[in-house]
């Protein structure tokens, strides 16, 4: 089958933690234009977190997503560190 040039796929798709790397690339970028237009950092992180989990539900369902979140609490303390990301 014949795609036009703008709806080709890629020959070598990113591997996982590229694809990961790049989304989290372009969240920064929007967050910081978010921030320089003026909204807060709050009401961005409520925003994300509640277009993060839509996201899974559509992918994995409630069920999956609603385990899944039961790990967060647990998880907070160190790995969402931004000191401990840089590293």
């Amino acid at each position: 089958m014949n795609h036009p040039a703008s709806f080709r796929f890629a020959h070598n798709p990113l591997a996982d933690a590229e694809q990961k790397q790049a989304a989290l690339s372009y969240l920064n970028e929007a967050w910081a234009e978010a921030r320089h237009d003026g909204v807060d950092g709050d009401c961005l992180a409520q925003a994300s977190l509640f277009a993060a989990l839509a996201e899974l539900v559509t992918t994995y369902g409630e069920d999956a997503v609603a385990k899944f979140v039961e790990g967060v609490p647990a998880r907070v303390n160190g790995e969402f560190s931004v000191a401990l990301a840089k590293q």
